[in-house]
């Protein structure tokens, strides 16, 4: 069974930072791309940031580019989200996203809460 396991999430203040990690088991996703979403309250959820499965392009949206870094470690099944200069704009519940063979693949999702 394949499962994708945040972990990392918390609260801090404004201008801090948190790094989350989604941990994949049941199939090797480095050949894949992950993503991170997030949702906050009342809202839709959004791309955040996305890392080809080779890790040779990431990509983010406007609003954490220069903040937010994506990374993975494929040895470890595992990939990151630095997130840097956090804002409360950034509060949401944030998770990771994957897809193999057209199937789409969820994590439970992280709750990020960034205070004033």
């Amino acid at each position: 069974q394949v499962q994708l396991v945040e972990s990392g999430g918390g609260l801090v203040q404004a201008g801090g930072s948190l790094r989350l990690s989604c941990a994949a088991s049941g199939r090797t996703f480095g050949m894949y791309a992950i993503s991170w979403f997030r949702q906050a309250p009342g809202k839709e959820r959004e791309f955040v940031a996305g890392i080809s499965g080779s890790a040779t392009s990431t990509y983010y949206r406007d609003s954490v580019k220069g903040r937010f870094i994506i990374s993975r470690d494929n040895a470890k099944n595992t990939t990151y989200l630095q997130m840097n200069s956090l804002e409360p704009e950034d509060t949401a519940v944030y998770y990771c996203y994957g897809a193999i063979d057209s199937i789409h693949y969820w994590g439970q999702g992280t709750q990020v809460t960034v205070s004033l």
